[in-house]
This record gives structure tokens, sequence and C-alpha cells, in this order.
């Protein structure tokens, strides 16, 4: 069986070609170009150890540049939601819109029955034939938030060799295999942004979004301000360039009026929120849902009801108060460790 593996440069996506590889699949590694440059989803040194993990493991690489894709599907949306006052997450919008589509399509120029990646995460096909997404294993790695898009017809033909491992196993193999990068650390930088500097990544393409404007408490007095609201996010602290003599955070912001509310750190704690873009893994009848919803890749999550307003919107009420809900951030719905589905967040209540 044959299997097109996207292959990043990290040593997840690696292992995933080196555990597939061991089980007798035939593997093809594709990294994928996201700049005219030629440089991949992790720049070029990603580029250069994805090329030399696939020399190592004896597989055939390909390169597939995406550059206008990406630029139109990634980049212009990453710019426009920070426009709006929003915080996206560009890691969902590329696996929604360019990673497994375009992983597919190139299996089908190879003949390939799979395509895999190195998500941590995993796939159960039901007795009826239907597939399920549930989370990893190891739950500091756990990667299920980011895969919520996924539909069937994806889902069938999609492997996760490191869903039912722990990363520690993971950079063991690494080592055994005398893969280049074993001992790669974590990144945490958004892929196509220069030293993570997102700021001078916008100012460098939109310079009139960094417009002066007023900086609010909750009660409506002016506090100072601000350079421009591409600055800041739901929840921040640092970086507020206010000396205020207690700790603030930015609890609001307001695009209409190009405006910054501060508050303390209670009213950064929200229990309603409002969601769009909703995508269901799993079939739904009820109007209303029990659910374990999650508003950001690293926090906890919490009980929560969802009441679905539309097809594409939904009403969530959490039994306790979550921190910093952010508009433009991904809230997934889980029934257990099984993945029921997600949208974005549209706004947040107390």
């Amino acid at each position: 069986m044959r299997v097109t593996v996207g292959l990043s440069g990290g040593v997840d996506s690696a292992d995933a070609a080196g555990l597939l590889k061991e089980q007798g699949y035939e593997v093809i590694g594709v990294h994928f170009s996201f700049s005219k440059q030629g440089s991949g989803c992790c720049g070029n040194a990603g580029y250069e150890r994805a090329k030399r993990v696939a020399a190592n493991l004896k597989i055939p690489f390909y390169v597939v540049n995406l550059h206008l894709e990406f630029e139109k599907m990634v980049i212009d949306n990453f710019c426009a939601e920070y426009a709006r006052g929003r915080t996206p997450n560009p890691c969902i919008r590329c696996n929604q819109f360019i990673k497994f589509d375009f992983l597919r399509e190139r299996a089908k120029v190879v003949e390939a029955n799979f395509i895999a990646t190195g998500h941590y995460a995993r796939i159960v096909r039901d007795a009826t034939g239907r597939f399920h997404l549930y989370r990893g294993i190891d739950p500091r790695k756990d990667q299920s938030y980011f895969l919520y898009t996924l539909n069937q017809e994806q889902l069938a033909t999609l492997l996760l060799p490191l869903g039912d491992l722990r990363k520690v196993y993971v950079r063991q193999k690494a080592r055994d295999w005398g893969l280049p990068n074993a001992e790669q650390t974590e990144s945490q930088e958004v892929c196509f942004i220069p030293d993570n500097d997102y700021v001078q990544f916008l100012r460098s393409r939109h310079p009139e979004l960094f417009r002066s404007g007023p900086v609010y408490d909750t009660a409506g007095r002016r506090l100072g301000t601000h350079s421009g609201i591409v600055n800041f996010t739901i929840g921040q602290r640092k970086g507020l360039g206010l000396a205020l003599g207690e700790r603030r955070y930015v609890v609001k912001i307001v695009p209409e009026e190009n405006a910054i509310y501060l508050g303390r750190e209670n009213e950064v704690y929200h229990t309603r929120v409002w969601a769009e873009a909703v995508h269901l893994i799993e079939p739904v009848s009820e109007q209303r849902l029990r659910v374990w919803a999650k508003v950001r890749y690293q926090s906890d999550g919490g009980q929560a009801l969802v009441e679905f307003l539309s097809k594409e919107r939904v009403f969530v009420q959490f039994e306790t108060p979550q921190w910093a809900p952010t508009p433009g951030q991904a809230i997934v719905f889980y029934d257990g460790d099984c993945v029921l589905g997600g949208g974005i967040i549209e706004r947040s209540e107390t």
C-alpha cells in the first residue's frame, strides 16, 4: 500500500514516515513550499531537514509549490482577521484549505492509497464504516484541536501513526533511525512569519492598520493611546504601553472605534461564547448538546451546553468561566476523547 506523507522538516512528520515504512507501506515524502523562493512551511531550514530525512529513510521526496494558494487562503485571511480586531489561527486554516486537500491531490498523482501527517490524534472506523476523530493518547501533545475541520472523505484516507504514541517514544525512534532532526526543539512559531514577529509582518504588508486610537477601561474612562489594534489580543497583559500601577488585561477590541478596552483579571474570564463557521465531524440531531469544549489549544476546557442557532452558528454556555475566549480562535467540542466538531469564536461575555 502506498502513502504520501507530509514532511515539514520536523521530527513528528519524519517519525510518521519512518513508522509507516517500518509497517510495510511504500512511503513517498511530500514537502510544501509556501514562498516564491521555494522555502517550505518551516522556512528553508525545514526544506533542508525534510530532504535529509527522506534521504535517510530512503524514500522518494517531492516538493510542491503552493505559495499562491497559501497566500490567498491563509496569509490574506490572517491579515484580514487582524484588521477586524480578531486573532486568527493560521494552522487550522492551513489544515482546512491547504494541507490535507493538496496531500490528497498529490496522492492521486502518484497513485497512493493514503495520506499521512505527524499530528498527535487518532482516527477510528466504526462497524458502519463511519470515521471518528479522537484525541491523541499523549495529553501534552494531543493536536485534535487543530483537526476539527476534517470531513469523512478526508478521514477515510488519512493515517495518523503518532496518535497512539507519546512524544518521548517518537523522539527515541528518531534517534534510533539516526534522523537529522532527532534533537530538534519544539517550535511554537507561526511558520510563515520570520522570528515570529507578526507585528512586523503585518506592518510590512498593511501599514495602514497601525493607526493610533484610544485605550479605555471597562467603565469607559480613557486611559491612554495605542499604536494600532493589531498589536493586541484578548487576555494580553504585557506590552500595553501604559503605566497603570496595577495589572490590566485586554478584555475587548472594537475595530469600529479603533479602540482597546482594558480590565482586571476577573474580567477576562467568560462563560458565554458565540461561534460561527461551525463544522461537525459527528452528526448531531439535537438543538442543544452537552459537550466538553476548549476555547484555545493550551486550555483544559470545561463542561458546556451548545445551542445551535443555525447550521453554522452556535451559542455556548460554559459551567465555569474560561480564560480569554478570543474572536478568531477556534472553539472545539468533545464527547470524552471524541471530537464532535468546532467553530470560530465571534464574541464572548461573562
